[in-house]
């Protein structure tokens, strides 16, 4: 298989930068909240409580997203060539496939399979 890994380092690392960049800029939307029932009303701190649940879990989905883009990376400097091939089954990873998720490391076949 003849894959550019050049083009999927660069994907990969324009992606990085982006998360790196957001989780950098959106650090305040995980501050604590406030639980003082006399400056603040019940509606008020569920919905920042809420707000914060959903902050937190866009910042460990976008860590997480992170350790996949640092594990292609490895995949692709590596000497055994193994990105662009499949973890489990080791064929080759659709080039569409590849586009739409540099990271990706199950064929589609495998993919379906998990699911």
């Amino acid at each position: 298989m003849s894959i550019d890994n050049n083009k999927y380092k660069r994907l990969l690392l324009e992606r990085q930068e982006e998360l790196l960049t957001l989780i950098t800029n959106h650090k305040e939307d995980v501050a604590p909240v406030k639980l003082d029932q006399t400056s603040v009303g019940r509606l008020s701190r569920m919905d920042a409580m809420q707000g914060q649940a959903m902050a937190e879990e866009v910042k460990r989905r976008r860590n997480h997203e992170l350790l996949r883009i640092k594990s292609a990376l490895e995949r692709i400097t590596g000497y055994d060539e193994e990105y662009g091939y499949c973890v489990k089954c080791g064929e080759t990873i659709n080039e569409k496939r590849l586009i739409f998720d540099p990271s990706i490391v199950l064929c589609k076949k495998c993919a379906n399979r998990e699911n």
